[in-house]
């Protein structure tokens, strides 16, 4: 476990303990010490204004507690509505003058380690040391910049030493042809794992084809199909399983892995996780590549060198005419 002691964040860090107490249920409250009464008003004060503590919520602040932080002492305060409550632990300075909070991380159990990757078409080398997932929407102009940075260029950088898979995580209010294009993606992965990325490929970069002039949804999902059908013929793959599996739609696998990219609080695409490090949006080529060279060394490889900008040569501006000439 890690630990560390920090400032009182704001309002967001409140509703996450504020909806995990409702989940937890009611817990014994312990009264205030008498002789603590102003101090224990003040940390009221600060807690629901930190906090942004709605006011029929009851705060109540308990008795210290020995801590493991040298200067520090545990201190549980009670938030509670209508029967449900739960206990915060805080930490104060013995000298009663700092209110902080002392939260742990699982270095063992936390999900950006075991992300659920199988079965997922696999770019790259199978068995590289490092891998990059990346939660995708193959509607989004985004992710199409993300998806341009990381194929070819990242992936020639690095050759066999990371390799990749996407995950599905379609924006499904913003972009309507998304979950059709994951469905009919994961239909041709299923068949072939090239076709699979050759299909993926073609739709990032031809979105304006597949939204179609008229914006037609119907159109849009016919030129998914149209295009996941060209990629089997061309790959020689079983027309009437690809067929069958476009026509049943099965989406339960892509709101699968949305709800996964949920639990990791994924609210937007691209995602990537390096190793368990999250980069999220298309960033730049070069700051990607910093997090996958962390990723390498951890693992003890030495990532290629980085290539060398060349020099753009400048002309000297002309000489101005010396007066009179």
């Amino acid at each position: 476990m890690a630990e560390r002691i920090f400032n009182l964040p704001r309002t967001y860090l409140f509703t996450c303990l504020l909806a995990l107490g409702m989940a937890v249920g009611c817990k014994a409250q312990t009264a205030p010490l008498a002789a603590d009464l102003t101090l224990n008003r003040h940390i009221e004060v600060m807690v629901r204004a930190q906090f942004n503590v709605p006011q029929d919520y009851v705060v109540t602040v308990g008795a210290r507690k020995p801590s493991q932080v040298p200067g520090y002492d545990k201190l549980p305060v009670t938030l509670a509505r209508g029967g449900n409550s739960q206990v915060v632990e805080f930490l104060i300075s013995t000298d009663g003058k700092t209110l902080g909070r002392l939260e742990t991380f699982s270095l063992d159990k936390d999900p950006v380690f075991s992300i659920n990757v199988a079965g997922r078409p696999v770019r790259g080398n199978p068995n590289a040391k490092v891998t990059v997932i990346n939660f995708d929407d193959l509607e989004c102009p985004y992710c199409a910049r993300m998806h341009q940075t990381l194929f070819p260029a990242t992936i020639e950088h690095y050759k066999d030493t990371v390799r990749f898979v996407y995950k599905d995580a379609p924006l499904y209010q913003m972009h309507p042809w998304a979950t059709r294009a994951a469905v009919d993606a994961n239909c041709l992965g299923a068949l072939n794992n090239d076709s699979y990325w050759t299909y993926v490929d073609y739709i990032h970069s031809h979105g304006q084809e597949i939204n179609g002039e008229k914006r037609d949804m119907n159109e849009s999902f016919a030129t998914l199909d149209r295009i996941a059908r060209q990629q089997a013929t061309l790959a020689k793959l079983d027309a009437a399983k690809l067929d069958a599996c476009i026509a049943k739609q099965d989406e339960s696998e892509i709101h699968a892995s949305s709800q996964e990219a949920a639990s990791l609080h994924v609210d937007g695409a691209p995602a990537l996780f390096i190793e368990g490090e999250r980069v999220e949006g298309a960033i730049p080529e070069a700051a990607l590549w910093l997090a996958i060279d962390r990723a390498l060394r951890a693992a003890g490889i030495e990532p290629p060198p980085m290539p060398v900008a060349v020099p753009v040569a400048v002309s000297a501006a002309p000489s101005a005419p010396a007066a009179g000439k």
